[in-house]
């Protein structure tokens, strides 16, 4: 059963880690930059990245999300409580996560990238992008948080 739980983990490992990566690279690197580009090459790059993220980054979310949830229970069942907790928050932060996602950061997405198939710049495209930085570092302190608690699982399995 840890055979599994590991094997699992591992999985949700890369799945976490590649969300991670991505939201704490938008919030190191991207924010700072789009701030300094005007409305139209912010309206530009970002309705192309989010085009290609919102169509690409569900398959590793699916995997942490998943896979949390999937190491709970199997640690659970080899009566690994500690890392069946972990796991568990894990699990919990991630849904967090995703709930920011879908009522605050889809919704600017897909408005920067209708704006941007239309070769439009919004009247508000620095105010949308704003709404979207104001949670990106919370969501990637959520998803850091999560691939700690998978780790740490992990090490208890």
């Amino acid at each position: 059963m840890t055979g599994a739980a590991w094997a699992t983990g591992l999985v949700t490992l890369l799945g976490i880690g590649v969300v991670f990566g991505t939201d704490a690279f938008c919030a190191l690197v991207m924010r700072p930059a789009l701030a300094r580009v005007d409305e139209a090459s912010l309206t530009s790059v970002m309705g192309n990245v989010h085009r290609y993220g919102d169509v690409r980054m569900p398959a590793p979310g699916v995997a942490g999300l998943v896979g949390s949830a999937v190491v709970a229970v199997l640690a659970a069942l080899a009566d690994r409580g500690s890392a069946a907790v972990l796991a568990g928050i894990a699990l919990v932060l991630l849904v967090v996560w995703l709930v920011l996602y879908a009522r605050i950061s889809a919704p600017i997405n897909r408005r920067l990238t209708a704006a941007a198939d239309r070769g439009e710049t919004p009247a508000d495209a620095r105010a949308l992008q704003a709404g979207w930085d104001r949670i990106i570092v919370l969501r990637a302190a959520l998803q850091g948080a999560a691939l700690l608690g998978i780790a740490a699982a992990l090490v208890l399995l």
